[in-house]
């Protein structure tokens, strides 16, 4: 279970099978872990963080269309990391979250008027017997231009966020509430928890199918 190709996670299309090649080139046999930490980072870093964009249409959340962006925010990230990890049948699922997330969002809270981010994504995957979470966000050229420590992945232990700044004075990212792991991008669940904390998306009328610009809704 967790590795079967679905709408989403369409890991047998060519966009797909290519990345795959990229990540492996050159690289002879590897384990299940050294692919995992290999696809990890390159999502991590072929995609910058861009928080403000979220489509309320399904067909935008197949991993072949996320694929043809040159940005993408947690979710769309996981999205595609999940879908390079099924096509080696490696075990993963989409985690969402509540967070309070520092990182690059002003214009997020500022228009939501709440430092609390729902949904946030991450990515469970299946190794050593034990699901670990990952969470390919935030590249390594936007780290280092905010100064925080780029978050890595070992295969082993979980990786879900940035705690602290290089200082370790300032918090960036805490989790305060788990909706579970899912086989799939549950988009009208993730619409919904949206109006639940955010009112401004009913007194907006937005509708699913919509695609939203989160800074100036």
């Amino acid at each position: 279970m967790y590795t079967e190709e679905n709408f989403y996670f369409d890991y047998s299309d060519k966009i797909i099978q290519e990345t795959i090649q990229k990540i492996t080139e050159g690289e002879g046999e590897l384990t299940s872990e050294e692919y995992a930490i290999k696809a990890y980072n390159y999502v991590r870093d072929s995609w910058e963080y861009y928080p403000y964009h979220f489509s309320l249409n399904e067909k935008d959340w197949k991993a072949s269309n996320l694929m043809q962006r040159k940005t993408g925010h947690c979710l769309e990230k996981a999205t595609i990391l999940i879908t390079l990890l099924r096509a080696k049948n490696i075990p993963s699922r989409l985690g969402l979250a509540k967070v309070k997330n520092h990182l690059a969002v002003d214009k997020i809270v500022e228009t939501l008027q709440s430092d609390e981010l729902v949904p946030h994504g991450y990515v469970e995957v299946y190794l050593h017997d034990k699901w670990v979470k990952a969470t390919p966000a935030f590249n390594k050229s936007l780290c280092n231009l905010l100064g925080v420590n780029v978050l890595e992945f070992n295969g082993k232990e979980d990786s879900i966020f940035h705690e602290y700044d290089k200082s370790e004075e300032k918090m960036f990212m805490e989790y305060l509430d788990d909706y579970g792991a899912f086989d799939e991008v549950p988009l009208l669940y993730m619409f919904e928890l949206m109006k639940q904390h955010y009112p401004i998306i009913s007194e907006k009328r937005i509708e699913k199918g919509e695609v939203l610009d989160l800074s100036n809704l």
